[in-house]
């Protein structure tokens, strides 16, 4: 019977999500039980196509379109803990790709203005995070890899595609107090950073893995300006 398949599906969905934390996140030091939580209650199967959702949860980084992928389950879950959204901060995420990533920020913040160069993408995300009912969005059109105007200063911004160097156009526009997350280098030799503004010029910055990551399209400038 079609209700009973459809639990079965549902079940393994359950038990698949259960793994994933327990076998890929846990094991990668995300132990803290907001973050633990909200990957329970965001459903990362509703953000991959019909034909990708057997693979969901698996720990590979899924192929999405235009030759990019969706983070790893591992990675999405260590940058939101690093990050640390709170209920009041204001999220810029450049390049919203499958949407989950934003569902998951928006979930734990105020709001997120999410920055994609491809409309498909947007078009696709905005289905999605309107089926999860999360509307504290905003996705905009646009190439974000050098830097976005803001009039705003943000608590948190995340780069989701990797970059050569941190364009100072997003140093200058995070608040006191404000987490900038990014992969930084070149292949082969890339690692995850946050970096803390504490106000009067005063930076920290933490290395929170090594990975490699497809650059944000358009990131990479032309060699013959690569001093």
């Amino acid at each position: 019977p079609r209700g009973f398949s459809f639990g079965i599906a549902h079940m393994d969905f359950e038990l698949a999500r259960f793994n994933m934390i327990e076998q890929q996140i846990r094991p990668w030091e995300v132990l803290d039980a907001a973050v633990l939580e909200l990957l329970r209650q965001v459903p990362r199967e509703a953000f991959v196509s019909e034909s990708q959702r057997g693979l969901a949860f698996a720990d590979l980084n899924l192929p999405i379109g235009y030759g990019e992928t969706m983070w790893q389950p591992k990675i999405e879950a260590r940058i939101l803990q690093a990050l640390a959204p709170t209920t009041s901060d204001r999220v810029l995420e450049v390049g919203t790709g499958s949407g989950y990533l934003t569902a998951l920020l928006a979930s734990c913040s105020d709001h997120v203005t999410s920055i994609e160069i491809h409309s498909d993408f947007i078009a696709l995300a905005t289905q999605r995070l309107r089926a999860q009912n999360i509307s504290n969005v905003r996705l905009v059109e646009g190439d974000g890899a050098l830097g976005w105007p803001s009039s705003k200063p943000w608590d948190i911004v995340v780069l989701t595609g990797s970059v050569p160097t941190i364009p100072s156009a997003y140093r200058d526009i995070l608040a006191s107090g404000g987490r900038l997350a990014a992969v930084v280098g070149r292949e082969p030799v890339m690692e995850a950073m946050l970096y803390v503004y504490q106000g009067e010029d005063a930076w920290s910055a933490r290395s929170l893995f090594d990975t490699v990551l497809r650059p944000l399209v358009n990131a990479e400038p032309p060699d013959a300006f690569v001093f």
